[in-house]
């Protein structure tokens, strides 16, 4: 257990670092996160197998290094989210539904992670359905469930954060993005308990 937390600093820390670094000397921040995020995830794919507890550790600690580096250079929240999204999709090489499902986890890693950082959840959020779209066509599924699995991701992990996040979110996300009409799942208002 205490080697997986050594490994999962690593990889944070590693992505964290190497983004501030790549962000400015080019800064292209979509770049930059995409070609990180996409050879980080392949990497630690291929070392800890692409199921499991390993594959989604090593997910959270690629995208939570991506915002965390993002927010020490004071670059884009949003184009941070989008890189995230379509840099996953391309390192993890999800197809169908694993790739609806990839998208969902990353975009409630990164919302979380935003509002560890004390970012804009509504720009991340609006950024991960952008990179959703953008990352569709290479995984082969349509830019509507990309759009909204990305959505339900953000909504689902903003509500967690606390209701003013998960109503800014939603905002954010409602309508139509990049020329794609965003489906919500209901409800999303869970908040009798």
């Amino acid at each position: 257990m205490n080697q997986q937390k050594g490994k999962s600093e690593n990889v944070f820390e590693s992505v964290k670092n190497g983004l501030v670094a790549t962000i400015e000397g080019t800064g292209d921040v979509v770049k930059a996160v995409v070609d990180t995020t996409a050879n980080t995830i392949a990497t630690t794919m291929r070392g800890a197998g692409h199921t499991g507890v390993a594959g989604t550790q090593a997910l959270t600690d690629v995208a939570r290094g991506v915002i965390h580096g993002v927010s020490v250079v004071g670059s884009d929240i949003g184009q941070a989210a989008q890189g995230t999204v379509i840099g996953v999709l391309r390192g993890t090489k999800e197809t169908g539904t694993e790739a609806m499902q990839t998208i969902g986890k990353t975009s409630g890693v990164v919302i979380r992670s935003t509002a560890e950082v004390g970012g804009d959840v509504a720009i991340a959020a609006r950024g991960l359905v952008q990179g959703a779209i953008r990352g569709a066509r290479d995984v082969g599924v349509s830019a509507e469930q990309a759009a909204s699995a990305a959505a339900n991701g953000a909504i689902d992990a903003a509500g967690k954060v606390g209701a003013n996040a998960a109503e800014r979110v939603r905002d954010a996300v409602t309508g139509t993005i990049s020329g794609v009409k965003v489906v919500l799942k209901e409800p999303f208002k869970s908040r009798e308990m």
